[in-house]
């Protein structure tokens, strides 16, 4: 019986704890909101092939540079292509390449920022190279990274990993040295717990929180990075649409046919302002000290 109180008051303070925090997420104005806006992208570029109106590969040259109407209600672009259909599509490219680039950072600077915070004798040589890295501007970095590999969505996945992890590594590391000092990691140390136990079950559990925080603005500079390499020619190549080379297409048209570029504008805008949202949110809510605010 005794055994069973343990398990079900344990079990109780989790789902008391849970609560907790689903309460302070659910009071943020910035997780609404921002939760909200990335939400509706990601609905509306999930169900891209039954709410775009028309194919966004299809070219009409009848419809060039046709403004905002009734027939296209974000104009078309130099092809005749529905800017609409394609800054639904790009969507789901974009926020693709950025929920890649933020899984591969989160792997990589998850495992870089423990090892180096919680072996002490492997800090040194690897936080020197994050140092390396870090010397160049990031955007710099994915830039030569991509045009050495080539443009493919793949090696813009690549490039902005590489260009993003060194960051998230010192943001882990940082965490991990602190953890890494408590008393219930020294109990699981004195229990003949091993190394990898200890940093994955204690240390790296509880040092979740600034990582999550810090991905949902990997996903937003992805988005934006991807849009800068796009518009160099680095990036995804066309014909597939990504908001970045949506803007691409339409830099020579900015005069006589701004919607090619505003409205593509206007949904990177609308990501990054939800994503930036949520960030800002999630820092609040997962950090006890605080204060939640409207």
């Amino acid at each position: 019986m005794t055994a069973f109180a343990n398990v079900a008051g344990r079990a109780s303070g989790w789902i008391h704890a849970g609560g907790r925090l689903m309460q302070r997420i659910a009071e943020h104005r910035a997780i609404v909101i921002g939760g909200g806006l990335v939400l509706a992208v990601a609905l509306v570029a999930l169900g891209a092939d039954f709410i775009a109106p028309q194919d966004p590969l299809h070219n009409d040259f009848r419809a060039r540079l046709l403004p905002p109407g009734a027939a296209h209600w974000f104009g078309t672009d130099h092809f005749g292509r529905d800017i609409l259909s394609r800054v639904i599509f790009g969507g789901r490219l974009s926020l693709e390449i950025g929920l890649l680039v933020g899984v591969m950072t989160g792997i990589f600077g998850t495992l870089i920022g423990g090892l180096a915070g919680y072996f002490r004798a492997l800090d040194n040589p690897i936080m020197r190279l994050m140092d390396a890295l870090m010397a160049f501007p990031a955007i710099l970095l994915a830039i030569t990274v991509s045009a050495t590999l080539g443009a493919s969505m793949t090696n813009v996945v690549i490039a902005l990993s590489i260009a993003t992890t060194p960051h998230t590594a010192r943001i882990v590391r940082a965490s991990v040295l602190v953890v890494r000092e408590m008393q219930y990691v020294e109990a699981a140390r004195a229990l003949g717990a091993s190394d990898l136990r200890i940093l994955v079950r204690h240390v790296l559990a509880n040092s979740l929180a600034p990582l999550i925080v810090r991905l949902t603005f990997v996903f937003a500079t992805a988005i934006l990075a991807e849009a800068v390499l796009s518009y160099i020619g680095v990036g995804p190549p066309p014909p597939a649409p990504s908001f970045g080379n949506i803007i691409a297409n339409g830099r020579d048209f900015m005069v006589e046919a701004p919607w090619v570029t505003i409205f593509p504008g206007l949904a990177i805008i609308a990501c990054v302002l939800g994503l930036n949202l949520l960030g800002d949110g999630l820092r609040d809510a997962l950090d006890p000290r605080m204060k939640i605010g409207p």
